[in-house]
């Protein structure tokens, strides 16, 4: 490497502490990745082709299965290409465009999260209202704004990143283009970015982790006043699969992001990001749909459809 300062690619150690045996790595994780992707496929294409889930709630559904998609695809096909290749390198530019897209599709899946909240929230606190507040309108706004925040407010992070001098090597110990080790070859004063990266922290995850947590308590308290028992398992059901979302979705990042500074545990910051990128998405699907009787209904009148269909071309 002839100038470490701005290199011209990144080594990516990825799981290279496993020696040869990060081979063995390859078939589960693309398994899992195959199985994640098919799994929010389907969603998104119940979503598109069944009339009975043109709603609000399902519309937020499909933004979120779509985004699935996308945040796996910037980090774990390349990450699986690396277990079977001896050389692990990522051109500079490759490595600020993942890191650009990873980080802004990433918060579009929060801001998507809290627009699922607040659905459910009018849906179950003013029933009546729902129709005029959650019209299609509202809603395409609510999805268009958390698409459009995070790729704007991204684009001077990622600049940032491409001024910054990279005099500590160029060796990323992690299998993406993450944050964290990224700073940490860097010996420019960092200190005003961490700040910066802190304040997208807080107004992405935090602001929408607030606004799905007020919008369950209002939630929790109408449910609790419904006199049926069977009334409240319908109204907490619908948001069961919801909540395991947040909770899953929320945990793992706030200890992975909300945090200033660069000094993190970067073996322990991989182990969290593998299963938020492989894990998750691959959970997600039957996380979404095993308690959603809508769901399933459609599902298998659309499974029992293609049979049909099936025994008609045959």
């Amino acid at each position: 490497m002839a100038n470490l300062s701005h290199p011209s690619e990144f080594v990516l150690l990825g799981f290279s502490s496993f020696g040869e045996l990060q081979v063995l790595l390859y078939g589960p994780f693309l398994m899992l990745y195959v199985l994640a992707f098919m799994g929010n496929i389907i969603i998104i294409g119940l979503v598109i082709a069944d009339a009975h889930l043109w709603t609000p709630m399902y519309f937020f559904l499909g933004n979120f299965s779509l985004l699935e998609i996308l945040v796996t695809t910037t980090s774990v096909p390349r990450m699986l290409s690396d277990l079977l290749a001896p050389h692990k390198v990522i051109s500079f530019r490759s490595c600020l465009v993942q890191f650009y897209f990873y980080f802004s599709l990433g918060s579009t899946s929060f801001l998507i999260l809290s627009d699922m909240a607040l659905d459910r929230f009018v849906a179950i606190c003013h029933p009546l209202r729902y129709g005029v507040l959650m019209r299609w309108a509202v809603c395409v706004r609510l999805a268009g704004a958390a698409w459009a925040a995070p790729f704007l407010a991204m684009v001077p992070t990622v600049l940032s990143r491409a001024h910054l001098n990279y005099c500590h090597g160029n060796v990323i110990n992690h299998f993406f283009c993450d944050n964290a080790p990224l700073l940490q070859l860097s010996c420019s004063d960092t200190s005003l970015l961490e700040f910066w990266d802190f304040l997208l922290a807080l107004a992405f995850v935090l602001s929408s982790f607030l606004v799905t947590l007020i919008s369950y308590g209002y939630i929790v308290s109408t449910v609790l006043r419904i006199p049926s028992a069977s009334g409240r398992q319908k109204a907490f059901s619908t948001c069961g699969s919801h909540l395991t979302l947040v909770f899953i979705g929320y945990s793992s990042t706030i200890f992975l992001y909300v945090r200033p500074g660069k000094a993190h545990a970067v073996d322990v910051n991989k182990t969290i990001a593998l299963v938020t990128s492989v894990l998750t998405p691959f959970l997600n699907p039957f996380i979404l749909t095993l308690r959603n009787e809508t769901f399933k209904a459609v599902l298998r009148g659309q499974t029992q459809r293609l049979k049909g269909l099936h025994k008609a071309l045959h």
